[in-house]
């Protein structure tokens, strides 16, 4: 194949991603409001069980929503509808990184508790299709990436809002190989996808009472997208003149990160995709790994909470799946409660999750049955829930 040819074929393939992405922009302009969920009649959660191990912590999740939820459950304004479709086996018999009946599902819920799912790479066994995450992002446009990490003994109380539709990850599977030698991948950013996730991040850093936010790019080098990413902070920080705002660049706030005089300083982040997936698990280590974390994914019609770790697929070959830490999808249903208008319950939750994991620890989880299983830990969690000291306690540990 000449020179040309592999040329006009890549500018072909190129010009399929730009309209693509033209289209995306046009959805994004007619957008309405996000939901009331406080003020809605019913609200459906499906339950996403995922690959791996997965089904087993989603299940202890759901157990303790339910323990919180009992009453509207039984007055059936809570309705719980597990989707047992988006498996990898499933999905790549599909040859489609979320199946059709499956995508019809989760659009007929509100919000969605998901396990992991796993993603094939180049070589593996599985067909190369795309990320079930990233899939599920875009189709039900859940633009904002919502990460909370507190550590209240080292002074860490960091709320990060990745974006989560463009950047690096927006077309990840639709890179193009021009040749042997030349292999091409993009980034995108759109003026919406960029005003929404940051005026997102400074509506919370408002209402939360934080009052500053971080702007983490890489624009002294990747001065397009990541350049539009910071013009457009500076431009709406304008109408947020209580939010102080401050920009840093991506390889130095790695190390600002484990710096203790500076951490305690960071209060709201806002990031380009790739830059929030590497930080947040990052911070997710200061709580004690990314198995104690929990995720958020908002959008103006739909909202989906996961676990932040992988699905383990070695833990259920060697038999161990029950011995799974539920720590990080039950700290994503807390999330949940919150979004869908139960704040009370959701701190209850956090408290509870605290105490058993890093203060009493009466029941520990070590992946093995030298531990807890996961139903287990949910157990004890529910048990710490119905203390009705539980308040107290929580505070005598944090202060």
């Amino acid at each position: 194949m000449s020179r040309e040819t592999e040329i006009e074929q890549a500018k072909a393939h190129f010009e399929e991603i730009l309209r693509q992405q033209l289209e995306r922009v046009d959805k994004m302009k007619e957008e309405g409001d996000f939901v009331d969920y406080p003020n809605k009649d019913k609200i459906i959660i499906g339950v996403v069980g995922g690959d791996g191990i997965g089904p087993f912590i989603t299940a202890q999740a759901q157990r303790v929503l339910e323990h919180l939820l009992k009453e509207d459950v039984e007055s059936g304004r809570i309705e719980f509808k597990v989707i047992d479709g988006c498996t990898i086996e499933n999905r790549a018999a599909c040859g489609k990184a979320i199946p059709d009946d499956v995508l019809e599902e989760l659009k007929a819920c509100d919000v969605i508790l998901k396990g992991p799912t796993t993603t094939p790479r180049k070589g593996d066994n599985w067909p190369n299709i795309e990320s079930a995450n990233v899939a599920m992002r875009k189709e039900l446009d859940l633009f904002a990436n919502v990460r909370p990490v507190s550590v209240p003994e080292k002074g860490i109380d960091w709320t990060f809002y990745r974006e989560n539709t463009e950047g690096s990850y927006a077309v990840g599977s639709q890179g193009v190989n021009v040749n042997d030698d030349l292999a091409v991948d993009f980034t995108v950013a759109t003026q919406e996808g960029t005003d929404r996730i940051i005026r997102a991040a400074f509506d919370f850093a408002k209402k939360s009472g934080k009052n500053k936010l971080t702007v983490v790019t890489k624009a002294n080098v990747i001065k397009t997208t990541d350049g539009k990413f910071l013009d457009t902070a500076k431009e709406i920080a304008k109408e947020y003149p209580e939010v102080e705002l401050d920009d840093w660049y991506i390889d130095i706030m790695t190390a600002k990160l484990v710096d203790e005089k500076r951490r305690q300083q960071f209060k709201v982040l806002v990031l380009p995709n790739l830059y929030g997936d590497i930080l947040t698990d990052e911070a997710a280590e200061f709580q004690g790994g990314v198995g104690t974390a929990g995720s958020a994914n908002i959008g103006k019609k739909y909202a989906m909470f996961e676990a932040i770790h992988g699905s383990a697929p070695r833990m259920v070959e060697e038999g161990r799946a029950q011995y799974a830490d539920p720590s990080s999808i039950i700290r994503a249903a807390g999330m949940l409660l919150d979004h869908i208008g139960y704040p009370e319950k959701a701190e209850e939750l956090k408290m509870a999750l605290d105490i058993c994991s890093n203060y009493e620890k009466k029941k520990v989880l070590t992946g093995r049955d030298t531990g807890a299983t996961g139903a287990e830990y949910a157990d004890y969690v529910m048990e710490t829930l119905e203390d009705p000291s539980l308040k107290e306690k929580y505070l005598s540990y944090v202060q």
